[in-house]
């Protein structure tokens, strides 16, 4: 038998604290029923995250604790299922039998890892061509709030080759919700995902335990059945978010932009979990991290940058009016792994040359806007950017990778001379497009 304690020594908007002993880090208790997760130890005094917030809660509440940190059922049973940021079923479905299994674990030893070395094709051309990714990467989408960033997400999901999808709604909408939802069922996938969901509707600190439920099943599937998992994060501003507003009830001195010290090794705890394992199974993070004003420097897209093998930047071209991955502000470190070797071998070589005539276009472009005459390559070479971002820059454009490098040689015949491209004469001699 456990003991309940009856005397509450300190109230916040978020925490309660209370003199205990025998209680360990992370460890769950109920606040008159509330579910609350021990954040701090002083001496025999012990703070609580009370993840439906404190109102209404006396301070002679009733606190048990319940000897263990949060932790999911996990099985094969998962799949095809919705929860809640406790691992609930809110699908009307019975809860899910398996082994327990605690969350929020080490990350893999780098000694169990293999090098990435699978490309992964998502259909959108601006990411295929330009930021090719890798199974076992780590990387976000930054974004406008109003940019269409979760269709964007359920696009990938739909069209990489992955055996599971877990998807982790952080402050979803309930219209995106709606929206994933439809995608799923639609596209006959409700077979290979499995999603926890927090709304705008619920507490945002249950928002924390998102992450670690989706990993912990990730981990399940790619140890145990050698799978290639990938894991959709969205959003993780409102994850930072969350991890202030309990820094700040705990009255821990903010850091950069009023997030907690702590963000970098927070977010760090998360990222590095995506992994490429020598048995083939996988786990391949894509989070969506929202930004204000395209301000790339506040701390949470600059810490999330530090972490993350590159980042795919959503903007709005208004030349073609359509959403771009920018190729300019996009990156994806481990695009060199797999382009020319898994793909196509003049990929590289036309990649490059159609990112520098875009650059020129943007060069020509400044030129125009102060009022200096411009050459008739400066004339080709905007002509060619407002074809390029609607053919294939554009995020609703889908194709395959071998129609996204026809395209992408056909823009360059149509717009410049061989002896412009700076392409090597043997690709050339290849590739070139007959008129």
């Amino acid at each position: 038998m456990r003991k309940v304690y009856t005397r509450l020594s300190k109230i916040t908007k978020a925490t309660v604290s209370l003199f205990a002993q025998d209680v360990s880090y992370e460890e769950l208790a109920s606040v008159d029923g509330r579910l609350a997760q021990v954040i701090r130890i002083a001496g025999d005094e012990v703070t609580l995250q009370v993840f439906a917030g404190t109102e209404g809660i006396a301070a002679n509440a009733r606190v048990l604790f319940l000897g263990h940190p949060p932790r999911l059922k996990i099985s094969d049973e998962l799949v095809g299922r919705y929860f809640n940021a406790y691992g609930d079923p809110i699908d009307g479905k019975p809860p899910v039998a398996g082994e327990y299994v605690e969350l929020g674990g080490p990350t893999i030893n780098p000694v169990h890892r293999s090098q990435p070395s699978e490309w992964i094709a998502t259909g959108i051309a601006g990411i295929d061509l330009n930021n090719t990714l890798v199974t076992g990467q780590k990387i976000p989408f930054f974004a406008d709030p109003g940019e269409p960033y979760n269709q964007v997400m359920a696009m990938v999901a739909m069209k990489a080759q992955s055996d599971k999808i877990v998807l982790g709604g952080i402050g979803l909408s309930h219209d995106d919700y709606l929206y994933y939802k439809t995608v799923f069922e639609n596209a006959g996938a409700e077979h290979r995902t499995v999603v926890f969901l927090n709304t705008t509707e619920d507490p945002p600190v249950e928002r924390l335990l998102i992450p670690d439920l989706c990993l912990s099943v990730a981990e399940y599937f790619a140890l145990q059945k050698n799978e290639k998992v990938l894991v959709l994060l969205t959003d993780m501003a409102l994850y930072a978010e969350a991890l202030a507003i309990v820094a700040s009830k705990m009255e821990q001195i903010p850091a950069k932009d009023s997030m907690p010290g702590s963000l970098y090794s927070d977010l760090a705890r998360i990222y590095e979990r995506a992994v490429q394992l020598p048995s083939g199974g996988s786990i391949t993070i894509i989070a969506v991290t929202t930004i204000h004003d395209g301000d790339i420097t506040h701390a949470i897209p600059d810490n999330t940058g530090y972490i993350t093998e590159g980042q795919l930047f959503l903007r709005r071209d208004t030349s073609v009016g359509k959403v771009i991955v920018d190729p300019f502000r996009s990156l994806s470190r481990l695009k060199q792994i797999v382009i020319g070797k898994k793909t196509r071998e003049d990929h590289p070589q036309l990649m490059n040359a159609l990112v520098r005539f875009y650059a020129d276009a943007a060069d020509a472009k400044t030129k125009l806007e102060n009022g200096f005459e411009l050459t008739h390559y400066d004339r080709r070479a905007l002509d060619f950017a407002r074809e390029y971002s609607r053919e294939l820059l554009a995020i609703d454009v889908d194709l395959d990778m071998q129609k996204i490098l026809t395209i992408g040689w056909q823009l360059v015949a149509k717009y410049f001379e061989k002896e412009e491209t700076g392409i090597r004469q043997d690709i050339l001699d290849k590739y070139w497009p007959e008129k």
